[in-house]
C-alpha cells in the first residue's frame, strides 16, 4: 500500500503533546478538518482518552476552543471505516479493488454519511486516504 507521508508543523506537535499529557493516551495522528480536531488513537487507549464521563474530551475542547473527535485506529480498512463513521452505523463495509463501499442501513443514515453537497463523504475519503490506498469511497 502506497500511503502518503504525513508531516506535522510545530502547532500540531504542541496539540498532540497537550492531548497526550492531559489524557495519558498516545495519539497516532492528529489533524484539523472543518474546524474539528481529529485524534487517531489505538483501541486500548480509547477509555483513557475519553476519561470518566468524557472529562478529558471536554477539557481538551475547552483548551483548544475546538470540537474534538477521537477515532480508534485499526490496521483493517473495513474496521477503520466503521470507527470513522461512528456513531452512524452501516449495514456493511466492503473494500475491493481500491474502492470502499459503505452500505447504509436506511435512507437517513445514507444521508448522514453523504452530508449536504457530499461534504461528509469527501471528508471521510480524505481521512481514509491518509492511511490506506483507497481510490474511491461510495455510499449505497
Amino acid at each position: 500500500m502506497a500511503v502518503s507521508k504525513i508531516t506535522y508543523d510545530n502547532n500540531l506537535i504542541k496539540v498532540i503533546t497537550l492531548f497526550e499529557t492531559l489524557t495519558g493516551a498516545a495519539a497516532k495522528d492528529c489533524f484539523e478538518e472543518k474546524g474539528v480536531m481529529h485524534f487517531i488513537i489505538s483501541p486500548e487507549d480509547m477509555g483513557r482518552a475519553i476519561g470518566r464521563n468524557g472529562a478529558n474530551i471536554r477539557r481538551i475542547e475547552h483548551l483548544l476552543k475546538k470540537k474534538t473527535r477521537i477515532i480508534e485506529h485499526s490496521p483493517d480498512v473495513e474496521t477503520f471505516i466503521k470507527n470513522l463513521i461512528y456513531p452512524i452505523t452501516a449495514k456493511q463495509v466492503q473494500v475491493a479493488d481500491g474502492t470502499a463501499t459503505i452500505t447504509g442501513k436506511d435512507t437517513k443514515s445514507k444521508g448522514m454519511l453523504i452530508g449536504r453537497n457530499s461534504t461528509n463523504l469527501n471528508s471521510y475519503r480524505q481521512i481514509i486516504k491518509r492511511y490506506f490506498d483507497i481510490k474511491e469511497l461510495k455510499v449505497v
